[in-house]
């Protein structure tokens, strides 16, 4: 039997869910990480952010592995953070608000959990789209808060020093955007406008994931739900629907039983493969691969970087010692069927330094310290 396991430890950035009480986000916290966040059918069952390490199933990595039948498996991975839930009053101190906002500053982007499904003996808003808009004022409350006592101080730097009029800009159009209710990621301020805002640690000014947590009963209804929600969003955010409860237990089972319940459901993989790549994409981290009889791993590398960053993701010598990266798409190498036919026909690709690596390449790395 195979090795399977997670990599690159220190190069992922961190996702934190957020919901109302109920929503089912530590529910999903535990599906996703194999965690043991605290469950229970009343507010704030959760009340410490929770960090947990979700693989994200690659059936590029898979296959690559079974044709050099490799010994070991290693993907790559996401670093979920199961944060305090948030009620209506969460910017003015309400429930948990002040260790709510907190956890959201500490990560990197957002999974919002909105429950679709109604129980009457889960207390919580069943209403995707009205969880979104409590959701959403928290934090754009929360952020205008931020950005009115940034400003004045801003402003009186500006006087002495022009190089923060850029930033003191940025806050003005971030005022007059969060003034409306409109939170930062459902705006249309420019890229160079959110990228100075970075500085000011605003909680809309993150990247953006919806999961709408579905009943049993309404996974036939799921893109109309979702569909409810993109309108609601008017942005370009990836829309996930998912049955929580039905996924938390098929992750329970073993991997056979568990593809099994899954397929004769008709969901495939299951969501929450959608979701650990979703969450994977959205924070800008791409996959490069390596493979032999050994190991056959994915490697997490920022999109956008070249070869010699990417020697470096493996080891710090080979990006030193960078000379050349062998290249071929995954796919390709898979149709020709293993490395060593794929060189002596001449399909690798010799690339050097300028070269920008593609998600989905498999590369051998040639250096020399």
């Amino acid at each position: 039997m195979r090795e399977r396991e997670a990599t690159n430890l220190g190069l992922v950035e961190k996702l934190g869910l957020i919901g109302l009480p109920n929503s089912g986000k530590s529910s999903l916290f535990n599906a996703l990480t194999g965690g043991s966040a605290v469950v229970a059918q009343h507010p704030f069952s959760t009340t410490e952010t929770l960090t947990g390490v979700a693989i994200v199933p690659d059936r590029r990595l898979d296959a690559l592995s079974q044709m050099s039948r490799s010994r070991k498996t290693v993907y790559a991975h996401v670093e979920f953070v199961d944060i305090a839930g948030l009620v209506a009053g969460a910017n003015a101190g309400e429930g948990l608000g002040n260790r709510f906002l907190a956890g959201i500053r500490e990560v990197d982007a957002l999974c919002m959990v909105l429950r679709a499904f109604e129980d009457g003996n889960v207390p919580g808003e069943s209403d995707p789209v009205e969880a979104l808009g409590i959701l959403e004022l928290e934090l754009v409350m929360a952020d205008l808060a931020t950005c009115e006592s940034l400003i004045e101080r801003r402003r009186k730097t500006a006087r002495a020093d022009s190089s923060v009029v850029p930033e003191v800009e940025a806050l003005e159009k971030a005022i007059d955007v969060l003034t409306k209710g409109t939170p930062i990621f459902k705006s249309d301020l420019g890229a160079e406008t959110k990228e100075i805002l970075k500085g000011s640690f605003l909680l809309t000014n993150k990247a953006v994931l919806i999961v709408v947590n579905l009943g049993e009963d309404q996974l036939d209804q799921s893109d109309q739900i979702c569909s409810l929600v993109r309108e609601a969003l008017g942005a370009s955010i990836d829309v996930l629907g998912v049955c929580v409860q039905l996924e938390s237990e098929a992750m329970a089972l073993e991997l056979e039983e568990r593809a099994e319940l899954l397929s004769g459901l008709g969901l495939g993989e299951g969501a929450l493969t959608r979701v650990a790549q979703a969450a994977f994409h959205m924070l800008g981290r791409r996959t490069f691969f390596t493979t032999g009889d050994k190991e056959s791993r994915a490697w997490t590398f920022r999109a956008g970087a070249k070869a010699p960053e990417c020697a470096g993701v493996i080891h710090s010598d080979l990006q030193r010692g960078f000379i050349r990266a062998e290249v071929i798409h995954w796919d390709e190498l898979l149709s020709i069927g293993s490395w060593t036919a794929a060189k002596n026909q001449g399909k690798l690709g010799v690339e050097g330094k300028d070269y920008e690596v593609k998600d989905g390449d498999v590369l051998e790395i040639r250096f020399n310290v």
